[in-house]
């Protein structure tokens, strides 16, 4: 059995982590049913981005993007969860289908037991805000910790369960937080950001999506997105001749004292132009968070790992 999920050119941990999650829910998978795709975390649940002929099981993923799956093949489709109801309505399955996202299960792994809570506030932005934006350079003059979306996902995992408070515009971030119980707040920086899955993950642990808007970070942000920044809209298409922020890196560069000058000089004109971002970023730190309730996740997961110990029955 193969994992299948969308893997971004850029990086991103919420994707990422189907590289090892199934090996610790359903341990031996890769062993058994050598056609199947086992369909896990992700809004991958699309017409065209499935293979046919090609027997899927699915386990807590969700629909978001293009035309939904014709499931009525029951040789072809085994659908033991999705994400949320609205996923299960959108396809037209049985509600009780409905859970959770798998990745919420990330915590019950070992190794990311009784992590200390000392990483303070985190900002986890959306991959493609990474493309373009100065995050790094908004959250340091804001006060609080970046972490990189792209990154190994693990590492932004670990960052994560040891925060203290989540800003999240990756909808991964806040399912993570929720999930090893750290307060989370919804933002986003366009009208990009897809709702659909965020809602639909809300409504599964009886959580409102209802993010605060935080502005776009930077010019060449804006471009990528297509989106308006000081009042000009830049169309996606320039972003071909348009060079984006360079990326910012922890270690200093050594420089000629004139260039080391123009550096200091571009890095004062960002942070200028991004003070309408980072002074949103210091407010949603005063918003008040979410968090599922106790009650309600432990519920989702009980039966989630009866799916489990189901798909072990039945294919192992």
């Amino acid at each position: 059995m193969q994992a299948f999920y969308w893997e971004s050119a850029h990086g991103n941990f919420g994707d990422d982590l189907n590289l090892w999650l199934w090996d610790f829910l359903l341990p031996g998978f890769r062993d058994i049913q050598p056609e199947m795709l086992l369909v896990g975390v992700g809004t991958v649940l699309n017409e065209k981005l499935l293979p046919a002929g090609i027997r899927k099981l699915v386990i807590g993923s969700g629909f978001g993007y293009g035309s939904a799956p014709d499931l009525s093949d029951a040789s072809e489709w085994d659908v033991r969860a999705v994400r949320g109801p609205l996923t299960a309505e959108r396809l037209g399955l049985d509600p009780a289908l409905a859970l959770l996202d798998p990745a919420m299960m990330v915590a019950d792994m070992p190794e990311f037991q009784n992590l200390p809570r000392n990483g303070g506030t985190i900002f986890v932005p959306h991959w493609e805000s990474t493309v373009g934006g100065i995050w790094p350079l908004v959250c340091e003059a804001a006060g609080i910790f970046y972490v990189d979306p792209c990154g190994e996902a693990k590492s932004v995992i670990r960052s994560i369960a040891q925060a203290e408070l989540v800003i999240a515009e990756s909808m991964h971030a806040a399912i993570l937080a929720d999930a090893f119980r750290v307060p989370w707040v919804a933002v986003t920086t366009s009208q990009a950001i897809n709702s659909f899955k965020w809602r639909d993950w809300a409504a599964s642990l009886d959580l409102s999506y209802a993010p605060r808007r935080i502005p776009i970070s930077s010019r060449a942000e804006a471009v990528t997105k297509g989106a308006r920044f000081w009042g000009m809209d830049f169309a996606a298409r320039e972003a071909q001749t348009d060079a984006p922020d360079e990326p910012m890196h922890a270690e200093t560069l050594l420089k000629p004292r004139h260039e080391a000058a123009q550096s200091t000089l571009r890095s004062v004109a960002k942070k200028a132009l991004a003070a309408p971002s980072i002074l949103a970023l210091r407010q949603v730190r005063r918003a008040d968070a979410q968090l599922s309730s106790d009650t309600v996740l432990a519920g989702k997961k009980e039966r989630f790992r009866a799916v489990l110990a189901g798909v072990k029955r039945d294919y192992f």
